[in-house]
């Protein structure tokens, strides 16, 4: 036998290429798969989603952080982009905007980084709520109450307090400053057992299965438990990824390497060449696949 005739047995490039777009969208959809499955509340993907117009839920998350059952939300959007009154202003993106029948804003946040949480972006924060409250001509004593809230994966004053209210006081006379801006910080590393430290494990569980509050729960269990639910999180999931693209494009072209070599039996090379891997990250997915 020839060896035209050799070459001829092995698989072609369309077949090749055909493969590694079948195992590319199979793999695609287990990386989304396993990011959605890791979610908890603490990410603000999930979190926008399942507090997006859910009335009961926001309010639960208020009742419990201000100690207070008379707040009634009349409506909350997750995701709510504020955009500058000047041109190439800073602009910002609420987790939630929440508004009760006292005509009260609430911005709640959820922060894994520490450096997310900083003083002076909190005080942005509170500006541009602020600031969209009167309508022109309005008083300013017709200004209402505004609650920026930091839902913090980490302890921001270390400590070990379940919440932290950031008051204004008058120095001199040690007299508060009320002019009804508040700040609050959630502790997400508390675990108390109490109304605050069951509200911080709901936000750590990725498994709604496993959470206290059952409005979290509902919400929680239809994004991830439902069709629907996970279609909707496909911008989101691919936004969250992005924070991670590397190294999910790295170990995406590993397996595609491997599934390349095991099922049209290509060697780790033939199978980097087929998927057009070149150079440096060649040496690094042969390193990979190899350890």
């Amino acid at each position: 036998m020839g060896e035209k005739d050799v070459i001829g047995t092995g698989p072609q490039d369309s077949e090749v290429q055909e493969f590694a777009a079948a195992e590319v969208a199979s793999q695609n959809t287990e990386e989304i798969n396993k990011i959605i499955d890791g979610m908890t509340l603490f990410d603000d993907d999930l979190m926008s989603k399942v507090f997006d117009k859910n009335i009961e839920a926001t309010e639960l998350l208020l009742h419990i952080v201000l100690q207070r059952n008379d707040i009634h939300i009349l409506e909350v959007i997750g995701q709510y982009d504020m955009k500058s009154p000047y041109v190439g202003g800073r602009e910002i993106r609420l987790d939630i905007k929440a508004s009760d029948s006292e005509g009260n804003d609430f911005d709640v946040e959820v922060q894994r980084d520490i450096k997310g949480s900083s003083n002076r972006r909190v005080r942005f924060h509170s500006a541009m709520v602020d600031a969209r409250m009167l309508r022109e001509k309005q008083k300013f004593n017709e200004l209402r109450d505004s609650y920026v809230i930091f839902i913090c994966q980490h302890d921001k004053f270390h400590q070990g307090k379940p919440i932290y209210h950031i008051d204004k006081v008058v120095r001199e006379i040690d007299e508060e400053y009320a002019d009804g801006s508040n700040v609050i910080f959630v502790n997400g590393t508390y675990k108390g057992d109490d109304e605050i430290g069951k509200l911080v494990h709901d936000f750590s569980c990725k498994d709604s299965s496993d959470m206290y509050y059952q409005p979290l729960a509902d919400g929680v269990k239809h994004v991830k438990g439902t069709k629907k639910g996970r279609e909707s999180m496909c911008e989101a999931v691919e936004s969250y990824a992005e924070k991670y693209g590397n190294k999910v494009a790295e170990q995406t072209k590993v397996n595609l390497v491997k599934s390349l070599m095991d099922s049209m039996k290509l060697s780790m090379e033939q199978a980097m060449t087929a998927l057009k891997i070149e150079g440096d990250e060649r040496t690094i997915i042969a390193k990979q696949i190899n350890q």
